[in-house]
């Protein structure tokens, strides 16, 4: 496996990606992780990711400088090269022009870590300070016209830095120069599949679980669904379901779910129903970090009342996910800002009556969709967009009424309807509809109208941590809007969101 170090860069999770792309297991770790962590977890490789700090200010985030005593080979990515030149006795610079993007990068040499790469290529940069001086035993191994040091390394010690990202699709050889870094330099075997990951997780699972009873949090979504698929795999009737109706669900969920799981399935499902408890509480709230922890802390509490029906219950079982972590980075402990909290991360009371257990936090979205293939679960459940816990709480922008609720739901049928019968629904990430807390002048049958505005959102990613508008047809959208202003009693008016992620996110709230 490969530790990466993770220095707050926006593009750590990428690098995570791309390692486990050649089929090599990485963890990120926080910076704060003990030497005796990194011993324990045994990893062939380190790599310190990217930042935005300058090492020079103060706060700026440091790893233990021993682990560069520890034999194991070192790549330093951006911030992650100028730690290790500090560490080492070399020097750190503010540059006196800043590079950021498309940069020409000319490689001096053409051998390990550029072996089979062009002499000449384009990489991808974004920094401010620069290398003044390497430390003893360093060599140039390749620059631009603006960085003299745009990598090296130490071959002796097994050290290597690049100034510019080899994770982003913009470096043209970057998948190439990560491979060299995995195979060449710390000599990793392609063991990485979703076929060994249920192996290992399975025995994880047992291990932690021993012969105790599971309660799992499932919503139908693909995270839950997975998750609560490979614990039946490994524990069977030791794991009992809970569809906890929270007011907030689309149509038609809480009966699909049930069909599918407890028939089909045949998992332990016990359907709660308080959708009104959740409506009380979320009564004149509309901050959206508000009702995300009030829909995690009642989810909990209705988790303690189910689990307390069920005797000698001990754990709480939630399909949390590698991107789920970074964008709680309160909950993960790393120096990346805040962002939201999510819901498997950001409500959970701190006194809670269950541990939990996580069998995909290591986990990326489409890594979680080849599980559930491995695991054979239908397309249908595979494939399905992402649905937020918070459901459409957070689709509704300012107070949830069971008014407001209606309205909404109405006009996501109608939008999801039709993006299915265009045989758009697999090629988009997200498709939904939002309520925005504003109102319109329109005109309906030669009448004034004053009534909602609903918002189209529509997304293409592959890891929901970056996310490009979808450019859907003009005829769709014609037709979702005609639908939905004819068929949904209360609102005259559809927009659409053209943002991108960054630097919008992908839900509203």
């Amino acid at each position: 496996m490969i530790l990466i170090i993770d220095f707050g860069s926006q593009y750590n999770q990428l690098i995570a990606r791309r390692v486990r792309e050649h089929h090599v297991y990485c963890q990120i770790e926080p910076p704060d992780i003990s030497i005796g962590a990194i011993k324990a977890l045994a990893p062939e490789g380190i790599i310190l990711s990217g930042g935005p700090a300058s090492i020079y200010s103060k706060g700026a985030p440091r790893v233990d400088k021993d682990i560069f005593k520890l034999g194991i080979p070192v790549l330093g990515i951006c911030y992650g090269l100028q730690y290790m030149v500090d560490s080492l006795g070399g020097k750190v610079i503010g540059s006196k022009k800043r590079e950021y993007g498309f940069a020409e990068l000319s490689v001096k040499k053409q051998k390990g870590m550029f072996a089979g790469v062009d002499k000449k290529t384009q990489c991808w940069m974004s920094h401010g300070d620069s290398i003044g001086t390497l430390p003893d035993g360093f060599t140039i191994t390749a620059s631009t016209s603006n960085t003299q040091v745009a990598a090296a390394e130490d071959v002796r010690h097994h050290f290597y830095g690049l100034q510019f990202h080899p994770e982003v699709i913009h470096t043209q050889a970057g998948k190439k120069i990560l491979a060299n870094f995995l195979f060449a330099v710390c000599h990793c075997k392609k063991s990485w599949s979703m076929k060994s990951f249920v192996t290992h997780a399975i025995e994880e699972i047992r291990e932690q679980v021993g012969s105790e009873k599971v309660i799992l949090g499932l919503s139908g979504g693909v995270d839950s669904s997975v998750a609560a698929v490979l614990l039946h795999k490994a524990i069977g009737r030791q794991l009992t379901c809970v569809f906890v109706d929270n007011g907030v669900l689309r149509a038609g969920e809480a009966e699909r779910v049930i069909e599918m799981f407890k028939k089909h399935l045949q998992i332990n499902l016990r359907f709660a129903r308080f959708g009104k408890l959740f409506l009380d509480k979320l009564k004149d709230v509309t901050d959206p970090e508000k009702k995300r922890k009030i829909i995690g802390r009642t989810f909990i509490e209705v988790f303690d009342q189910e689990a307390h029906k069920i005797k000698n219950v001990k754990f709480l079982a939630q399909g949390t996910l590698y991107p789920d972590l970074i964008e709680s980075r309160s909950a993960f402990g790393g120096p990346s800002a805040v962002i939201k909290s999510h819901h498997n991360v950001g409500g959970l009371p701190k006194k809670m009556n269950l541990k939990l257990v996580e069998p995909l936090k290591h986990l990326f979205k489409d890594e979680v969709r080849l599980l559930g293939k491995e695991l054979g679960l239908a397309d249908d459940v595979v494939w399905r967009q992402p649905f937020p816990g918070p459901g459409l709480a957070i689709r509704i922008i300012g107070e949830v009424t069971a008014q407001r609720l209606s309205v909404l739901r109405k006009a996501d049928t109608i939008l999801l309807e039709e993006i299915r019968a265009a045989n758009l629904y697999y090629k988009l990430w997200q498709s939904f509809t939002v309520l925005l807390p504003l109102k319109s002048v329109g005109i309906m049958g030669d009448q004034r109208t004053y009534e909602n505005i609903v918002a189209i959102r529509a997304v293409t990613s592959d890891d929901a941590m970056t996310a490009d508008w979808a450019r859907l047809p003009q005829d769709v959208l014609a037709h979702i809007s005609t639908r939905i202003i004819n068929e949904v009693r209360g609102i005259n008016r559809v927009v659409y969101d053209i943002s991108s992620k960054p630097p919008s996110t992908i839900e509203w709230e």
